[in-house]
Parts: structure tokens; C-alpha cells; sequence
């Protein structure tokens, strides 16, 4: 093969037809319009969607992501632009790589998101080694989010439309991972843009709403999601304030989140109280002034690092972060203690940071993501 042959739009030195990518298929539009726009390139595309719980019993809804109605859409798309696709049953690892944890997190008072180990523990590992043994060279998926090749290896950037953007889910993927993965949505302006494709590609999911939920929340009612993995969990116990005097009682630690202002049902006593901790060992919910939430030190954990010089290499580096997938990163300073964990200072305190949660580390300037940890209750 002459090594003058320019790149094709996945980075190979090939013609499309010998390139071989896999797409991961939710059967969401996002993911259907990337395997139809690679097809319609010429690649040799294999569609690979995953069967990751019994729909059945979570309820087969509309807008999750992963039940059989998505399985059925992936495999109209795949019909349609005539390229092979095949379910993979990854219930079991996802039971144990990602529900288990889930339903751990939230008991320990955490706000957990299933979606980022969701990617770091099936998508980007299990299913990128099968896209492996399918002897691809690359595998994409209908991520918001950029790949580019700096002058290190291979980048993640935010991608062009913030309202899009899914990096924050994303912090985990390792630079191995990054450098056999492929995001082609991630420089499209507006999701208007890959609806406009999915309507000229003719796609049977091109009206599809997008999937809102966890997949296997329905409807958002983690409640009773958590009250089914672990029985107990909605046990009544007390609502104390900061200095442990009991307010009143609650109907389970299960129903309360951190920074939860309505439905504490303890009015009339002077200035708004809002959930400041959880402690299900007690079945105890605290509560204090809005004041007791604004967090300047956050301990992060198992910190998946993208720069270009090892976290430890600095006593402290200037960046941006995100502490929840809703929020615009703000200013901060990162203090390694070791290649995996460090303490992040916010520059202006935020309300609401949880165990449990992401926090995701930006370049102080442009859209390089450079990793991110998972925020833990400190010593």
C-alpha cells in the first residue's frame, strides 16, 4: 500500500470500501445517521447495537435508549442503506458493570451517572474489543463530541454545539480507546443539522424524539428503580438539621437528592432549608441553609487524564471544570496527589456538588477536554 495515498474522512490511508467501521447503533437518530453517512461514503459498514437489560421488565417505553423498539429502529436503519447489523446480549456485564453501582451510589447518598460507566465499562471496552475481533479498523458512534490529532496523539474536543456537547459523559475514554474511536457528529452546528441528514437519508427514525431518561429508569422514577434492586431502601427515618436536632420524618432516604429544596414538608422555620447530605446507614436526611451547599474543595477520584504531560507533572494546573452535565465549566485549579487523584478548588464555590457525580477538566482556553475523576465525600 503506497504511503502517499492521502487519508480517507476517518484518518486512514485507504480507499472507504477497505476501511471497515463499526457503529455503535442505539437506535436513536444520532447513531443511525452516522452508519448511514459513513455507508453513503463507501465504507464497509457493520451496525452493532447492544441489548443491555430485560426491556420487559423496566418497562418497553418510548425515549429509553436501549430497548427492543430501539433494537427494531437500528435494525430498520441498517436494512434500509443495506449493511449487515447484529445485537449483542450484554445484559449481564451491564447488570454488574453499571445497575449494581448505580443502585450503591445512590443509596451511599451519591448522585450517580450510570451513562458515563455505561461508556467506560460495555461501550468503549467490551463492545470495542468485539468491533476488534470484527477486524475493524475504527469504531463510531453518534457521540456530540470531537477527535482530533494533535501533535501527542490523538484529542478530545467539546463538540461545536454546546447545547449538544457530551463531553462531560465522555471524560473516561482512555487515549488507547480514543485513538480506535470516531465521533462524525461532533463538528455538525445544531442537532437540526443531523435530523436535516437523517430526513435526506431517508431514515425510518428520522422524527424519533430523543431518548431523555436512563434507559432502565422509566420515566425518571429512580425511586422505585432503587426500592426493586435493593429492598429497604425506602424505610422512613428522620430529617435533622445540622446540629442533629430532628425536624421531622421522611418516607426514605431514596427520594431526597442533594440540594433538594420542595417536598421536605418542613416549612415555617425561618429561612429555606435545602438537602445539604444523605446518610442511609442512619436513614438520616440533613438538612441546612442554602449556604451549607456551596462547595469550594472537591476530592476527585479515579481520574481518567488526557493531557500531554503527566497529571503529576505540575503542582497545579489552571483549568475549567464541570461538576454536573448541566453546568458550563467554570474556573478552577487542579492539585494532583497522585496520577489518579487530586483536589480541585473552585475559583467561585458551587451549590449542589455530590459524590458521585463527574468532575470534568477543560484547557483554561479553547475545547480540549483533559479527563476528568469522579467526585467522592472527601476523608
Amino acid at each position: 500500500m503506497p504511503h502517499d495515498m492521502p487519508l480517507n474522512s476517518l484518518g486512514f490511508p485507504k480507499p472507504p470500501e477497505e476501511t471497515r467501521v463499526v457503529v455503535a447503533m442505539s437506535g436513536g437518530v444520532d447513531s443511525s445517521v452516522v452508519a448511514a453517512m459513513l455507508k453513503e461514503q463507501g465504507y464497509d459498514v457493520v451496525g452493532v447495537t447492544l441489548q443491555l437489560y430485560d426491556h420487559g421488565a423496566a418497562l418497553a417505553k418510548k425515549g429509553a435508549c436501549c430497548a427492543g423498539r430501539d433494537i427494531h429502529d437500528a435494525r430498520r436503519v441498517a436494512e434500509a442503506m443495506g449493511f449487515p447489523h447484529y445485537v449483542l446480549d450484554y445484559e449481564n456485564t451491564f447488570r454488574e458493570a453499571v445497575i449494581e453501582e448505580f443502585a450503591d451510589a445512590y443509596l451511599a447518598g451519591a448522585t450517580p451517572v450510570p451513562c458515563i460507566r455505561c461508556n467506560q465499562r460495555v461501550k468503549f471496552r467490551d463492545l470495542l474489543e468485539t468491533a476488534k475481533d470484527l477486524e475493524a479498523d475504527c469504531m463510531a458512534t453518534g457521540h456530540y463530541i470531537r477527535r482530533a490529532d494533535g501533535a501527542h496523539g490523538p484529542e478530545l474536543h467539546s463538540a461545536v454545539d454546546p447545547n449538544r456537547d457530551q463531553s462531560y459523559f465522555l471524560f473516561a475514554t482512555t487515549p488507547e480507546q480514543l485513538s480506535f474511536l470516531r465521533f462524525p457528529l461532533g463538528g455538525l452546528a445544531s442537532k437540526a443539522e443531523t435530523r436535516a441528514l437523517a430526513a435526506k437519508y431517508g431514515l425510518p427514525v428520522a422524527d424519533k424524539p430523543d431518548s431523555q431518561d436512563i434507559c432502565f429508569v422509566p420515566n425518571g422514577n429512580y425511586a422505585s428503580v432503587i426500592e426493586k434492586l435493593r429492598p429497604g431502601s425506602a424505610d422512613p427515618g428522620e430529617i435533622v438539621d445540622l446540629e442533629g436536632n430532628v425536624l421531622g420524618t421522611h418516607d426514605g432516604v431514596i427520594h431526597y437528592t442533594i440540594g433538594q429544596r420542595r417536598g421536605l414538608r418542613i416549612g415555617g422555620l425561618g429561612e429555606p432549608l435545602y438537602v445539604v447530605r444523605l446518610e442511609p446507614s442512619t436513614r438520616r436526611v440533613v438538612v441546612g441553609p442554602k449556604a451549607a451547599l456551596a462547595t469550594r474543595t472537591v476530592p476527585v477520584r479515579e481520574i481518567n487524564w488526557l493531557g500531554d504531560e503527566p497529571l503529576s507533572a505540575r503542582a497545579e494546573w489552571p483549568m475549567r471544570v464541570r461538576v454536573r452535565s448541566t453546568r458550563p465549566p467554570h474556573e478552577a485549579i487542579l492539585r494532583p496527589i497522585s496520577d489518579t487523584e487530586a483536589e480541585v478548588e473552585l475559583i467561585l464555590p458551587e451549590e449542589g456538588v455530590s459524590p458521585g457525580q463527574a468532575c470534568v477538566f477543560y484547557a483554561p482556553e479553547g475545547s480540549r477536554v483533559l479527563g476528568g475523576g469522579w467526585i467522592h465525600a472527601g476523608a
